[in-house]
């Protein structure tokens, strides 16, 4: 079984019992429909793989049939609730690199940075962050040396059990550090938590830092060796990837900073014997899983296996539009929603990839001012996902809905651009190197060395990351970490509302524990402003 093609209708059994959260509001009722119990599935070691397969799917697709069908959270449409549509909305919308132009309820708060506590997408991602959680409680909680012996599971089966179980740990690691990353403060459970008893407790963000810390410091001995593992399942470079990206963001989520630690695990990630793909564009392609050793860990699709109207589904649907051919990104439609501010757009040499090949921007019948939110014509659509393989055939589902295409929630370039701002930081290392890693980026996306740099800053780092990683799902992180995310120092069309951008209250850094789990859990704290 390969984690390319997870079907989450295999086995849902346990889940009723692990979510803890007795604080849920009854119109998001967690608990997926199942007459099976943990005690038949954990009997017998076969279905172990398959169990932890649902973890993994947690962020690809949303529900127990289908992809989306009768979907893990209720109130809110189950392809919308995926995880990673929601996790790539909470980390771009918000940003110059992306704006929508639908009106869908308080969607448009989104990009206007207006949001309240009452905001659906926020909680259909806090939801979803601590069901992912939930569902990887359970199974640990059911994977224990103990209950292994108890069930007859010994011997090389016992020993992968072990392997599968601190995958779920790494699983749970990362979700609580979207957790510490959107919300900072809120609910704190793991396998020892009593399930339904009583609400779970708060923790506060410095604390979640170092309760995330100590579960990857101790994974990173514990996993499969770099690229040993299935693809799209968690190895030790995955876990040093993790705890680079938490050590970049650590004086935002503690207020120390921890450079030297992220330049420390962006050098186990580049010395794991990674490389770059040789041409940007395929990174990006329905067949992205084929001879891809840049990437160290993927948010897997499938047209035909892995369905979902969330996902890279949705990132490619919903970035075409206007004069668009759908067929040129394997799609049956577009869905005329996302789009590029002139910010992002103007960060290279041309908008149509000449020079820079991630420059990629469909302009034809496009304004590159966005006077219209609402306007898909307003603002240039980024070309990069798209569910057309290599050879220029259309992914695997036939009718054009979803999408084959992987999305790299890690990989090897990222690993360079942070190691070069930790150097800058103060990180140690060499400043010598790091523009050396830079420049591997650019002269893959310049097909020469005509966009190589001599020298680097933080200023120049901020903007490669957009050039690097657009609509990867990191740029609201990245402009908090440097300063610009709420103030006025630095303007987006909209930021704020208006059409040149303003700046708003800095405790949107955080979004808000939505109000309906603070009405039902007594030990919640709203983050600040809300």
């Amino acid at each position: 079984m390969t984690f390319k093609y997870i079907n989450k209708t295999i086995f849902t059994a346990g889940i009723t019992a692990v979510l803890f959260l007795s604080s849920c509001e009854k119109d998001l009722d967690r608990m997926p429909e199942s007459e099976i119990t943990s005690a038949s599935v954990y009997a017998n070691f076969s279905n172990y793989k398959g169990v932890l397969a649902k973890i993994y799917a947690g962020l690809a697709v949303s529900g127990q049939e289908g992809g989306d069908g009768n979907p893990d959270i209720g109130g809110i449409d189950g392809g919308t609730s995926n995880y990673l549509r929601q996790y790539f909305q909470m980390q771009e919308l918000p940003t110059d690199e992306a704006v929508i132009a639908w009106n869908d309820a308080s969607l448009p708060d989104m990009h206007n940075m207006t949001w309240s506590a009452n905001n659906e997408f926020i909680r259909a991602m806090y939801y979803r962050v601590y069901y992912q959680i939930a569902i990887s409680n359970e199974f640990i909680r059911e994977t224990t040396d103990e209950k292994l012996s108890s069930r007859n599971i010994t011997g090389q089966d016992a020993e992968t059990a072990r392997l599968y179980r601190n995958e779920a740990r790494f699983m749970r690691a990362l979700s609580y550090y979207h957790a510490i990353d959107l919300f900072g403060n809120g609910p704190f459970v793991t396998e020892t938590t009593e399930v339904g008893i009583t609400p779970p407790p708060r923790i506060e963000r410095k604390n979640l830092f170092s309760y995330i810390e100590s579960e990857l410091k101790d994974l990173e001995n514990i996993l499969k060796d770099p690229r040993t593992n299935d693809y799209g399942r968690a190895d030790k470079a995955a876990v040093w990837m993790l705890l680079s990206k938490l050590y970049l963001n650590a004086e935002v989520y503690t207020g120390q900073s921890r450079y030297s630690d992220a330049r420390i695990y962006a050098e186990k990630v580049i010395n794991a014997g990674y490389s770059l793909k040789s041409n940007y564009e395929e990174l990006f392609l329905a067949d992205n899983n084929v001879g891809n050793n840049e990437v160290i860990f993927s948010i897997n699709f499938d047209g035909q296996h892995t369905r979902t109207f969330g996902g890279t589904t949705y990132i490619i649907h919903a970035g075409v539009g206007g004069t668009m051919k759908p067929a040129q990104f394997g799609i049956n439609s577009g869905w005329g929603g996302l789009r590029s501010t002139k910010n992002i757009v103007n960060l290279f040499p041309d908008s149509n990839g000449t020079l820079d090949k991630r420059g990629r921007f469909h302009s034809d019948g496009q304004n590159l001012e966005i006077n219209n939110q609402t306007e898909f014509t307003d603002g240039y659509p980024l070309i990069k996902f798209k569910n057309i393989r290599k050879d220029g055939t259309q992914g695997s589902d036939n009718a054009g809905d979803f999408a084959d295409t992987d999305f790299p929630l890690f990989r090897l370039g990222e690993a360079y651009l942070i190691y070069a701002e930790a150097v800058l930081r103060g990180g140690g290392g060499s400043t010598a190197t790091a523009v050396q890693y830079v420049n591997l980026l650019r002269q893959r996306a310049y097909g020469n060395t005509s966009g190589s740099v001599s020298s680097i800053n933080l200023d120049f780092i901020l903007d490669e990351r957009a050039r690097e990683l657009a609509w990867e799902a990191t740029r609201r992180t990245d402009l908090i970490r440097f300063g610009k995310f709420t103030s006025a120092s630095y303007l987006w069309p909209f930021k704020g509302g208006v059409k040149n951008g303003k700046g708003v209250e800095a405790y949107r850094s955080l979004y808000p524990i939505p109000n309906t789990d603070l009405s039902a859990n007594p030990n919640l704290v709203q983050n600040p402003g809300y």
